[in-house]
């Protein structure tokens, strides 16, 4: 894809800022592996104007070790989004830092950037999947993400949200909404080699009609939240802000990916578009610190 190319438009707003972004410095965390339970550290690091999000595993050889956060390398997308390149490598669970990445409007992870920012705007409407489960993309002047579950347990039960993701939105609807599960499908996903990592400290869990967790939801709707933020992960993969309207409906990683296959499929769907200085205010109000979300969420 040419970065650049067809980017005569001017896009009003893609989470606020009209210039392109990293980190101010290096942060780091640790923690457990949702689905592999191991110890993990990982490491954010400032990046050059147009390098884009890319992880590297630190521990193999260099050469194979760095795999673009891109939609054409997902390689997996049961129960989480994996990563591959073309050597082989690996890396899963990838959404919810990437949606955090994405509503921090954060494009290039190795202060603040003076290279124009762009979008991909939405030029027709793509659909993919069927009746039952879809997931939808459509022109709009901004960027919204909407999302409807509709579970037969009365405690999800059918829950639908819509988002503009812009002054802040990212922090205050989507950041600290928890990734769910139920707990008699716990064993089965462990037998798979998944959700090892997962406990009541990290994740809601459902048993029939009660929650688990002690101190309860931390939104009425914290299914649905969660479901946006997957999305949000998902959709950052087409390499920079989506300007457009996403709907999912009872969708989930695969279709998430799929939509974004059938966007990129067709040059006429799609075009680059800098983003103008005219609707930034963001950039003046949003204060939280990428670090202070990784630890909230």
């Amino acid at each position: 894809m040419d970065r650049f190319g067809d980017g005569n438009g001017r896009a009003r707003s893609a989470s606020g800022y009209a210039r392109q972004r990293t980190l101010r410095q290096s942060i780091a965390c640790t923690g457990h592996g949702l689905h592999s339970g191991t110890k993990v550290k990982l490491s954010l690091h400032p990046a050059p104007a147009d390098h884009g999000i890319v992880f590297r595993r630190t521990d193999i050889p260099a050469a194979k070790a760095d795999v673009p956060a891109r939609w054409d390398c997902v390689a997996d997308t049961r129960m989480c989004t994996t990563l591959a390149n073309d050597a082989g490598t690996v890396v899963g669970t990838v959404e919810h830092l990437v949606a955090a990445l994405a509503g921090y409007a954060v494009d290039n992870c190795l202060v603040e950037q003076d290279e124009p920012r762009h979008a991909i705007e939405i030029l027709r409407v793509i659909k993919h999947g069927d009746e039952r489960h879809y997931a939808t993309l459509a022109p709009a002047a901004g960027t919204n993400l909407s999302f409807e579950i509709d579970f037969e347990n009365a405690v999800v039960a059918r829950q639908r949200l819509s988002v503009d993701l812009r002054n802040g939105s990212f922090r205050e609807e989507l950041a600290r909404a928890r990734t769910f599960g139920f707990a008699h499908e716990v064993e089965q996903l462990r037998r798979m080699g998944l959700a090892r990592g997962g406990s009541l400290d990290n994740a809601v869990v459902i048993a029939e009609d009660r929650i688990l967790n002690r101190e309860g939801l931390r939104f009425p709707d914290e299914f649905v939240r969660h479901k946006l933020l997957d999305a949000l992960g998902d959709l950052y993969l087409a390499g920079g802000p989506i300007l457009g309207r996403f709907h999912g409906h009872r969708a989930g990683h695969a279709l998430n990916n799929q939509l974004l296959r059938a966007l990129f499929a067709n040059k006429a769907n799609w075009r680059w578009t800098a983003i103008s200085d005219e609707d930034t205010g963001l950039a003046a109000r949003e204060r939280t610190s990428l670090a202070q979300v990784l630890r909230a969420s």
